[in-house]
């Protein structure tokens, strides 16, 4: 097993259970306690947990990224303030591409004024445009992955394969001018890849929080993308990078 696949595993456990024990994860990985140790010390360098004797815990500030579930409810209103001030970039007969999130899902309930195609492999953004007469909407084919609402897998990449969109929207998990748009999983890294790929237009969606921060996994450096769209909380100093760097930059008032 390479050491990315056993940080990605470690963090899992991290994100279910809040602790992790050096003894349990040496088992549960079939490496010496001592890689394990050598892992943690690493991961916890990047910030992303926080050694005890014995194994290792959630950060404890404002701005970690674990738990998933907990990080992914907050900030519900700038979320929607962001899915606002996204709609507007989307012109009557777009064909966009809609990756799974809560703020992409926020989009989703404000479309439907004039016609447009919506590609998604999200159930839950499918879910919400079943009903507006004015979306055209194509799901993607896939396997859920864990819990998740989204379908990933072979049959999805065949389609997008064959696609060419106006406009994705998409989030991430951290955004950082040095280490580019990261995530905590190889699956969803592949994926973000390959939908990246197949637009025309790149539009991030991330509150101002995600932004200087780094998961574990690259799936994109901040030059992949074309525009996006946060609130005006954002560093000063991060804006005059991204505007050195010719990105567009749109701000939901909060």
């Amino acid at each position: 097993m390479l050491a990315v696949e056993r940080h990605e595993r470690i963090l899992e456990q991290l994100d279910k259970n809040k602790i992790i024990k050096v003894s349990e994860l040496s088992k549960l990985l079939d490496v010496t306690e001592k890689t394990i140790r050598g892992d943690l010390e690493i991961l916890e360098k990047r910030g992303l947990l926080k050694r005890i004797h014995g194994g290792a815990v959630l950060v404890e500030d404002e701005g970690r990224m674990l738990p998933i579930a907990e990080r992914q409810l907050g900030h519900s209103d700038v979320k929607e303030a962001i899915a606002r001030e996204a709609v507007k970039l989307i012109q009557p007969n777009d064909t966009i591409l809609m990756d799974g999130g809560s703020t992409t899902i926020a989009i989703a309930k404000l479309l439907g004024a004039f016609p447009i195609t919506v590609i998604t492999n999200d159930l839950k953004i499918a879910n919400v445009l079943l009903s507006k007469h004015n979306v055209r909407l194509m799901v993607l084919g896939g396997t859920r992955i864990d819990s998740s609402s989204s379908l990933m897998g072979a049959q999805a990449t065949e389609m997008l394969s064959k696609m060419r969109v106006n406009r994705l929207f998409f989030g991430t998990t951290g955004v950082s001018i040095e280490h580019g748009l990261t995530v905590f999983n190889s699956i969803h890294a592949d994926w973000k890849k390959q939908i990246i790929a197949c637009a025309d237009h790149i539009t991030l969606l991330a509150d101002s929080t995600k932004f200087e921060k780094v998961a574990l996994i690259q799936f994109a450096s901040i030059q992949d993308v074309n525009e996006i769209v946060t609130d005006t909380n954002l560093d000063e100093t991060i804006k005059e990078n991204l505007r050195d760097r010719e990105i567009n930059l749109h701000f939901a008032e909060i």
